[in-house]
């Protein structure tokens, strides 16, 4: 019975071992996708623009599938990340340059600021731009000492760009655009609060201002102020617990559409590999007979020459030794055999070569993957490895029992 069990545990830490490797390439290939096209950067980037500016011509930053997030939003001309600027964050905030006494504070849609917000950023229609152009016109600049209003034209604001400017401390130099892929949200109530000290008014200035440009974030700020009860401390714990929930709610968006990029990955390596997880299985089982007849001859008895002379007969003719034949089956496990029936087959070298022999298996691959007696292994390969690294490692930590680091 404890013998059968050993079998038992053998088999399981073989298949996790397999699926722990699959896996991890499953994700390293994945993660250098990710990292080389900034796409973590910039879907980060693309809720900040949607947030704190608004959609572009009623199109939200936010890709809405999963072909747009991995193909269509790292190759866009339309990055919404900021450039990258190599200098520190400007010591001295200037207040928003939004004249509140051109925009009332009930404006609507047809509000000079908002007629210019909308023409700036776009609306597809030239009657659009020209709206545009002419609110960006009529709209007053600061007002000057006496409260005479000047005939500079307003400019329009771009709050993802002021935004950065208090974050370009946390960014470091890659390519043009930004490469911040994440804002811990205690620096981004800090941001917003030197926005607010750069408003005479305060936070009821900034506010102001931010419905005056029709900036979505002025609701949020909005709701998290009145539920502050206007008070300073709470406001800025409000901002960075609210801006915490958006986080952990775009990192679960964002991991879903991963998920399918993970699944599609597992599948093409899991059939370039071949790697039916049921044929992996029947191999670890006979691999742990083969070797338990090999303890029993060591151990005196003659049990498993059959099993020796089986193995040995159909060898190589310099491994046809019986010597030499156990020798290289027990420094073969089945373990190392796991990509033998890949399409460029990989073999580790024997004692007297140095470097691995690689083959072209094409004819032999395909012919598996034609195979219907090979699909459900190849389908629970592709299911084991949804689960990802991090599951695989933990349920092999959990099964010998080896401890993690406790901090």
């Amino acid at each position: 019975m404890i013998l059968l069990i050993s079998v038992y545990i053998d088999l399981a830490i073989g298949l996790i071992l397999a699926f722990l490797l699959l896996s991890l390439l499953v994700s390293g290939i994945n993660e250098a996708f990710v990292r080389l096209l900034g796409i973590r950067s910039k879907f980060l980037w693309a809720y900040l623009r949607d947030t704190m500016d608004g959609s572009e011509g009623g199109r939200s930053w936010i890709p809405s599938k999963v072909a747009d997030v991995f193909a269509k939003l790292p190759f866009s001309s339309d990055d919404p990340r900021p450039v990258h600027s190599p200098d520190p964050a400007p010591a001295v905030v200037e207040p928003m340059p939004v004249d509140l006494t051109a925009v009332p504070a009930d404006a609507g849609e047809s509000s000079p600021a908002v007629a210019a917000d909308s023409g700036e950023r776009g609306t597809g229609t030239a009657a659009g731009a020209a709206a545009g152009a002419a609110a960006h016109t009529a709209a007053a600049a600061p007002v000057t000492g006496g409260g005479a209003v000047t005939g500079e034209v307003a400019p329009a604001i771009d709050m993802t760009a002021r935004l950065y400017e208090r974050l370009q401390e946390i960014d470091h130099p890659k390519g043009a655009r930004t490469s911040i892929a994440n804002i811990p949200p205690e620096r981004f109530s800090g941001a917003v609060m030197e926005l607010v000290a750069a408003e005479e008014d305060g936070i009821d200035g900034l506010l102001a201002k931010l419905e005056a440009i029709r900036s979505p974030l002025a609701g949020h700020l909005r709701g998290v102020w009145e539920g502050a009860q206007r008070d300073t401390q709470k406001f800025r714990k409000g901002v960075e617990h609210w801006f915490d929930g958006e986080m952990q709610r775009l990192s679960t968006l964002y991991a879903r559409y991963v998920r399918w990029v993970v699944f599609a990955l597992g599948m093409v390596l899991t059939l370039l590999f071949s790697m039916d997880a049921l044929e992996y299985g029947k191999t670890l089982l006979r691999d742990n007979a083969y070797r338990a007849g090999v303890a029993a001859i060591a151990g005196g008895g003659g049990d498993g020459y059959a099993a020796l002379k089986e193995r040995c007969a159909g060898a190589e003719p310099g491994l046809a030794e019986p010597y030499r034949c156990v020798t290289e089956s027990l420094s073969s496990p089945a373990l190392v055999k796991i990509f033998d029936h890949a399409i460029l087959s990989v073999t580790m070298p024997p004692e007297d070569s140095a470097d691995p022999s690689f083959r072209w298996n094409g004819a032999a691959w395909w012919d598996r993957l034609i195979t219907p007696g090979h699909w459900p292994g190849y389908l629970l390969t592709m299911v084991a490895l949804l689960f990802g690294a991090s599951f695989w490692w933990d349920v092999l930590r959990r099964l010998t029992g080896v401890r993690g680091n406790r901090s």
